[in-house]
This record gives C-alpha cells, sequence and structure tokens, in this order.
C-alpha cells in the first residue's frame, strides 16, 4: 500500500502511457514502441531520471512490451495469410544478428546518442507518412541475397537500439521495393517479436541499471512500467480499431505524423541544445 501512495502518480502516467500506445496502435497501425519511447522518455525525466538514463530505459522497457503485442498481432495476421513465412526464413538469422549487435551496443554507448538516432527515425518516418503514397515504390522487387541481408540486418540493428518492433522501418523500407502493404505490415509483426524478445532479455540481462534509474527497474527494463502497459496496450487496440471505422483515419495519421515531427524534433534539439 506504501509503494502505491509513493508511486502513485508514476503508475498513473505509466498507465495512460499503455492506454495512448493501444488506441494509436489500432486507430493508426503504428507500432508501440514508436509511441512508448518518446512517452516513457519524457516521462521519466519527469520523475527526476537523466535524458540519457531515461532514453535506454524508455528503449529497453518499450523492447518488452512488444513481445506479448506482437505475439497477439502475428495470430491475427497468420489467419489473414499475411504473413511472409519464406521472406521471415531468409531473414530470421540476419535480423537476430542485428539485434545482438544493437542490443550490445545500447548497454555501450551513451543514451543521447540512442535518443538522437530516434529522433531521426521519427522524423524520417513522419515524413514518410505525410508524403509518400502507396504508389510510390522505387524499384519493382526486392534485391539480391546481399542486399536483403543488409536489409534484415539493418532493421534488427537500428529498430533494438531504439525501442521500436521494426515496423516503423521495415513497413516503408519493403513498400520501397515494390512488396504488397498488406503483406509488409503483417511480415512486420513477426519480425517485431524477431526483434522484440532477444532484445528485451539482452537488455534485461547484460544491462545495469543507472543510479538514478526509476523504481522497478531491473537490468535497463523497468518492470512496473512494462506491467501497467502491456495489459492496456493490448486492451485498447480494438477500441482505436473500432475508432478507425469511425473517424477519417487518414488525417489523423497526417496528425499523428506531424505530432512525431515535432516530438522527434524536440527529443534532437534537447540533447544538442
Amino acid at each position: 500500500m506504501e509503494f502505491l501512495t509513493n508511486n502513485f502518480h508514476t503508475l498513473l502516467a505509466l498507465i495512460a502511457t499503455g492506454i495512448f500506445a493501444g488506441v494509436l496502435a489500432g486507430l493508426l497501425g503504428v507500432g508501440g514502441g514508436i509511441v512508448i519511447v518518446p512517452v516513457l522518455f519524457f516521462l521519466f525525466q519527469g520523475f527526476g531520471v537523466s535524458p540519457e538514463s531515461a532514453m535506454v530505459i524508455a528503449t529497453a522497457t518499450s523492447l518488452a512490451t512488444i513481445v506479448p503485442t506482437s505475439i497477439s498481432s502475428i495470430r491475427s495476421h497468420l489467419k489473414k495469410g499475411n504473413v511472409d513465412v519464406e521472406l521471415l526464413r531468409r531473414w530470421a538469422g540476419f535480423i537476430l544478428i542485428g539485434v545482438l549487435a544493437g542490443s550490445w551496443l545500447v548497454t555501450r554507448v551513451n543514451g543521447e546518442m540512442l535518443a538522437l538516432l530516434f529522433g531521426v527515425i521519427a522524423i524520417l518516418s513522419a515524413l514518410n507518412m505525410l508524403f509518400r503514397t502507396g504508389k510510390s515504390a522505387l524499384f519493382s522487387q526486392l534485391p539480391g541475397k546481399a542486399g536483403q541481408t543488409v536489409m534484415g540486418t539493418s532493421i534488427g540493428f537500428f529498430s533494438s537500439m531504439v525501442g521500436i518492433g521494426g515496423g516503423t522501418i521495415s513497413v516503408p523500407l519493403l513498400t520501397l521495393y515494390n512488396y504488397p502493404a498488406h503483406k509488409a505490415v503483417g511480415t512486420a509483426a513477426a519480425i517485431g517479436l524477431i526483434i522484440s524478445l532477444p532484445g528485451a532479455m539482452a537488455l534485461l540481462t547484460m544491462g545495469t541499471a543507472p543510479v538514478d534509474a526509476p523504481v522497478g527497474t531491473f537490468g535497463l527494463v523497468n518492470l512496473i512500467g512494462f506491467i501497467c502497459i502491456v495489459p492496456l496496450t493490448v486492451l485498447f487496440a480494438p477500441v482505436g480499431a473500432s475508432l478507425a471505422a469511425k473517424l477519417d483515419a487518414a488525417k489523423l495519421k497526417k496528425i499523428f505524423a506531424l505530432v512525431l515531427l515535432v516530438t522527434g524534433g524536440r527529443m534532437m534539439a534537447q540533447l544538442m541544445l
């Protein structure tokens, strides 16, 4: 009871994060990590955590939350036949190599670098949502083995470094190569599990909690954040999906892209200025 009293505001903020991420995931089809990381980054700072520590803990906690939500998403996409199992077989090993390298680097580099990297990815993701149409493929098909090796490794590496499940990078990248959008989204859900499970485990076991880490942090994962966010994200994703049927999702996606643009810019500005 004393724990709840002392940490009431933190728990309330984490619960709100889970609801917000779930609704947005269902409403706009965006991955939870692209929402959870910046929210936790600023939230932890509000409770006295340094920006450097806040970023590495936000990254690791986000990866942990993606594990159960990606499993639920994979089951749904498998039923619809939207997961490219053959592509996953080719890419899984390279994604895993990228994840392990990225996770190791997270435990070694300054959190400021991770925040800057997230800011760049967030801004590029926002610009992609704002200006790129579904017909804007630049290539007629996926590259050869060497090119796909680089793609898979890069997706695992950069996604694990900034706490996102892979969809933020893999969906735009696959559709650039004239890959069907519905299969890109379904396959990205499976890629998210390949990234999040080993990434979260690595940061939980290899990472050391910073001295100013928020309560409930083990390794680099904040388990209280994980417990608060996951059930609410799963619970509220269908709410977002039902809202999408009633609202103009395309217009809302553009609004979210603008918010993401500002958020990414603010994260970069906070650390550079």
